[in-house]
């Protein structure tokens, strides 16, 4: 895409959504762990209300097509709203499964197309390659040619390398949805600044997921909120993590996966009117970017992808939840109680079988068994 053009796309599609976008991966639930589509519906009407428009959704992400159909989809013109869905080829036994994923979708969000369809969650190794194996590139282009998607794109969590690749390989690609924050910018597993640099470079607009990496920069440790609260004491500490990443250039849209009206209406305050972050500003982000660079945690981000094949049924993501409530804030106490609940409906650390499981579908790329057993050792 050229320069120029790479220009005219950000302005259509910037005046058309806005520059907040709807992640509808932690949609709230209620006390059977069920979505509460009552609440999302609340939550639809006041985004859309404050002229946002884009809405994100997989297959893959548990019940979240189901409710954004009865919160969105049945509810207001298919016109006035975009709507966004992926496909998870590692999901699929076969290539003709992977290809069925779009019809489910389909069906389970009441649309007859989705504005943007992505290939989902590529990273280096096997996870790339399948795409390629399943022949999906030309599937999705074949699904743009019969009008069940409008734009083409895929989520990623590789390397720059391998990024510019798909780029170079894949001139249809429209966008690319990349994980970007302030605590990853620098981060060698990574690689935000880097990824968003060949994107910039190529001339494609990017949406990015994790913006305050699974909620772990909405409640940063201490040392930086209290930087925080000096320099802005009104502003949420979510704030300074979603405007860091909506003012990198190049970026269409931020998602913020809200399951709250109060997380909601602290998103649409400071989104509603985006303001860039000043100089002064950027200067801060960096200091919390040293504090956290210093700080003991586990950097998961919650994203529950190193679950469905974990052979003993453990909820890793909230063990380490459990476990960074200890590293990060040294309450023990509560550490243990989250991680009982943790365990309630699932394994302990100490049943880990060290498969490597886990270890190979995690974006982040932690080194999971090892903090298992740290788990294990503090908590249980």
């Amino acid at each position: 895409m050229d320069h120029y053009l790479y220009g005219e796309v950000m302005n259509a599609w910037c005046s058309g959504f806005g520059k907040l976008g709807f992640g509808l991966m932690r949609l709230p639930r209620n006390q059977d762990s069920f979505i509460d589509v009552e609440l999302t519906k609340k939550m639809v009407d006041r985004f859309l209300q404050a002229g946002m428009r884009y809405f994100d959704t997989a297959w893959a992400y548990e019940g979240s097509e189901d409710a954004i159909r009865q919160a969105l989809c049945e509810r207001y013109p298919r016109e006035s709203f975009f709507l966004v869905d992926k496909l998870n080829a590692m999901a699929a036994k076969d290539e003709a499964e992977a290809r069925e994923e779009i019809d489910v979708s389909l069906k389970r969000a009441g649309v007859s197309y989705f504005d943007l369809y992505f290939l989902h969650a590529i990273q280096d190794g096997k996870n790339a390659d399948i795409y390629d194996q399943y022949h999906l590139w030309d599937y999705v282009k074949q699904l743009k040619a019969e009008g069940k998607i409008h734009h083409i794109g895929f989520s990623f969590h590789g390397t720059p390398e391998l990024l510019e690749n798909l780029l170079k390989a894949h001139p249809e690609v429209e966008l690319v949805q990349l994980q970007i924050n302030y605590a990853d910018w620098e981060n060698p597993k990574v690689q935000s600044a880097a990824n968003l640099a060949v994107c910039q470079k190529h001339h494609i607009p990017v949406t990015i997921m994790e913006p305050v990496k699974g909620g772990l920069l909405a409640n940063p440790p201490k040392a930086i909120r209290d930087l925080f609260q000096k320099e802005e004491p009104e502003m949420s500490y979510a704030s300074w993590a979603i405007r860091f990443a909506a003012s990198q250039e190049g970026v269409l849209t931020v998602l913020s996966g809200m399951s709250s009206l109060e997380q909601m209406d602290d998103n649409l305050s400071y989104m509603k009117d985006f303001r860039p972050l000043n100089v002064h500003e950027q200067a801060v982000i960096r200091q919390a970017r040293n504090i956290l660079a210093e700080a003991d945690q586990i950097a998961c981000t919650g994203c529950h992808y190193c679950m469905p094949g974990c052979p003993v049924g453990m909820r890793i993501p909230d063990i380490f939840t459990a476990m960074n409530l200890y590293k990060m804030y040294g309450n023990l106490e509560q550490a243990k109680q989250r991680y009982q609940r943790a365990v309630k409906d699932g394994s302990p650390a100490s049943a880990c079988l060290h498969c490597g499981q886990c270890e190979g579908a995690c974006p982040q790329k932690l080194s999971i068994i090892s903090y298992l057993e740290e788990a294990a050792r503090v908590l249980e």
